[in-house]
């Protein structure tokens, strides 16, 4: 027994160290960077530095607000709309089901830089596809780029476009394996298709859906590409600049690896904490 054990951790010794060496040691590297004061030569080690920083830092404060706009406004709202697609993609009168559910899982096939420049484009102020539209009924052009909050509702139309047609999918794999005897016998019972979703469906779904929920707190919580590319690294004045990017501004363009180690372990630990309260939420009562 112990030579079968001895040959299976031989064979899964190399990937062992990789993994060591490219996830384990960084991330106990960047834990000991955070109480390291970086910005000076040679580096110090001084735990208030930082994590003193941190607590009173305006601009860490703005992306932590931008971030959390983005996930109680969007995150909720792309799950409802997945929850609905999900239950369209598995109607038996929809033809062509394949190359539907296709169709609304191709945005997240598509490169970020691809889909940033599309979006860029199309909502440009002066010449930008949905101004124009937007002037064929009578409504002011936008400044998408320039305005704060047209900015931040253009981020949170991105990420809900981008992801609302994976999380279907997800939700959609959810919906078939309900069994049909369920909806038959509902359906026996003389209870409307509106009163089978909400009291069959959802809370058949639900831990599908804390699932599809926990993910995508995790995935904002570490939102990037859409501010960096789409409103040019989280313009206009920082109205759209999220935990990710700056993030990303501390460690690589102003090389604060200590500072932006500190940010780093913040943002995981946010994500646990809201990710642990989406499952006690979402717990089931019995």
């Amino acid at each position: 027994m112990r030579a079968t054990t001895r040959t299976a951790y031989g064979f899964l010794a190399p990937y062992l160290l990789i993994f060591a060496a490219f996830w384990v040691w960084p991330i106990i590297y960047s834990f000991y960077l955070s109480f390291l004061a970086t910005r000076v030569q040679p580096w110090t080690f001084n735990p208030t530095f930082n994590w003193g920083r941190l607590i009173i830092d305006p601009a860490f404060f703005n992306a932590f607000k931008n971030t959390m706009i983005i996930l109680v406004i969007q995150v909720p709202v792309m799950i409802a709309l997945a929850t609905l697609l999900a239950v369209l993609l598995n109607s038996q009168l929809l033809r062509a089901r394949g190359i539907m559910r296709f169709a609304f899982f191709a945005p997240v096939v598509v490169g970020e830089v691809a889909y940033a420049a599309v979006f860029r484009l199309m909502f440009q102020a002066d010449f930008g596809v949905i101004n124009k539209l937007l002037g064929l009924i009578g409504v002011a052009p936008v400044s998408w780029s320039s305005n704060p909050t047209a900015a931040m509702a253009l981020i949170i139309m991105a990420v809900t476009w981008r992801w609302v047609g994976y999380n279907a999918i997800i939700i959609l794999s959810g919906l078939q394996s309900i069994p049909e005897d369920v909806y038959e016998a509902a359906t026996l019972d003389k209870v409307s298709k509106t009163k089978q979703f909400f009291f069959i469906t959802l809370p058949l779904l639900r831990p599908i859906i804390l699932v599809c929920v926990v993910l995508s707190v995790i995935g904002t919580m570490q939102l990037f590409a859409e501010p960096f590319l789409i409103t040019n690294r989280g313009g206009p004045g920082g109205a759209t600049e999220t935990l990710g990017l700056f993030l990303y501004r501390q460690g690589f363009t102003v090389l604060n690896f200590g500072y932006a180690s500190a940010v780093a372990y913040t943002i995981a630990a946010i994500a646990v904490v809201i990710s642990a309260l989406n499952f006690w939420l979402g717990r089931d009562p019995k």
